[in-house]
């Protein structure tokens, strides 16, 4: 689909269901993701990683919208919060040529307590900018693993290590992937993730997320 086909699409869906704030509802522009008010709140993070980029901080409009996505069961949010996160990563686009795009997994148990898995939604966005293939089952959680937002830092080391795996490393041998969660704190879960796809025989590994928050954030993410 070309760019130009792509942004009339979005505008004929804008006018059919007008735009609202991701993290109060109001009324914004077309392809806008927050409000005036709500946007003032929006920390961009303030470095990336040679290997991976988290967007922007885990607070203020940025942390209400991602926990209206995954715990008020707004799956449409994913569309504004990936389109933000691909905003990010644009400038990364030659480094991520010839990528396959890969969502952290949700174990099987908690995806059909949820209904959807927030990153694969993101990860749909993504991939759909990049022009690169998604593989939304390219890894499984092996285990239901306590939510790391109730654990400390050591806690949240420990509790994903080897909880994921690869499920046909005969795909993954070989490839350059791109993994895409909402949230990132330690590191943990995408450091995981990445042992299992090396395991797999991948030879390359970036990351994405949409917001980067602090060991001890009081909200839940």
């Amino acid at each position: 689909m070309s760019a130009a086909l792509s942004f009339a699409l979005e505008l004929a869906a804008a006018a059919l269901a007008p735009p609202r704030c991701a993290a109060c509802d109001e009324p914004v522009g077309v392809l806008k993701a927050f409000c005036a008010a709500c946007a003032s709140t929006i920390v961009p993070a303030a470095s990336h990683e040679v290997q991976g980029c988290a967007a922007f901080h885990y607070d203020g409009a940025m942390a209400r919208a991602i926990v209206r996505l995954k715990y008020e069961r707004r799956p449409d949010l994913g569309r504004q919060l990936g389109d933000l996160l691909w905003r990010a990563l644009e400038s990364r686009r030659d480094a991520l040529r010839g990528t396959v795009v890969v969502p952290v997994p949700l174990h099987a148990t908690r995806l059909a307590t949820r209904g959807f898995n927030q990153s694969v939604l993101l990860a749909q966005r993504v991939a759909r900018a990049l022009h690169a293939p998604l593989w939304p089952l390219a890894l499984r959680r092996l285990r239901d693993t306590p939510r790391q937002a109730a654990l400390d830092r050591q806690g949240r080391m420990t509790n994903v290590v080897g909880a994921f795996a690869a499920r046909r490393a005969e795909r993954i041998r070989g490839r350059r992937v791109l993994l895409v969660d909402d949230v990132r704190t330690t590191g943990a879960t995408l450091d995981a993730c990445e042992l299992a796809l090396r395991a797999a025989g991948a030879v390359e590994v970036h990351w994405a997320a949409v917001a980067q928050a602090q060991v001890d954030a009081h909200q839940s993410v």
